[in-house]
């Protein structure tokens, strides 16, 4: 792995491993030929696909269903300069199956929204990338 003044970047397996350590992330798409960047609780599922669910008729749903896109998440500590952040970029599809969404259903996610006609949208886990910072001395 390439190393640099404080950065080392991450294999796929700490990368994952770190995802599942926290409960929200960004999604990464296009919003009318513009960047978006929305927060969304998530969790990953036995595929390593990352799994959130919300509204059927959502603008997010919307847009991003059969994209490819992006999704982030990290964790950093301020007091210590050091932290970690893991980018996902796959296809996203809405899961239409019953039996799929049941097992979502039953896996226990759910949003941390109100939503009318829950839908679970699974971002496919096709490269995944992540760089971990470890604590610098502060600047004079």
């Amino acid at each position: 792995m390439f190393q640099t003044d404080g950065f080392r970047e991450l294999d796929r397996q700490e990368c994952l491993r770190l995802l599942a350590k926290v409960p929200v992330g960004r999604v990464v798409y296009t919003r009318q030929a513009l960047p978006a960047v929305l927060p969304v609780n998530f969790s990953l599922d036995t595929d390593t696909s990352v799994v959130l669910c919300t509204s059927q008729g959502s603008d997010l749903v919307h847009a991003i269903d059969g994209v490819v896109i992006a999704f982030e998440a990290d964790e950093f500590d301020a007091a210590t300069r050091s932290g970690w952040s893991v980018v996902v970029t796959g296809r996203a599809t809405a899961v239409s199956d019953p039996a799929e969404q049941e097992r979502l259903s039953q896996a226990g996610l759910t949003s941390w929204m109100p939503l009318k006609d829950p839908v679970f949208v699974r971002i496919g886990s096709e490269m995944v990338t992540g760089r971990e910072l470890r604590g610098t001395s502060s600047p004079r």
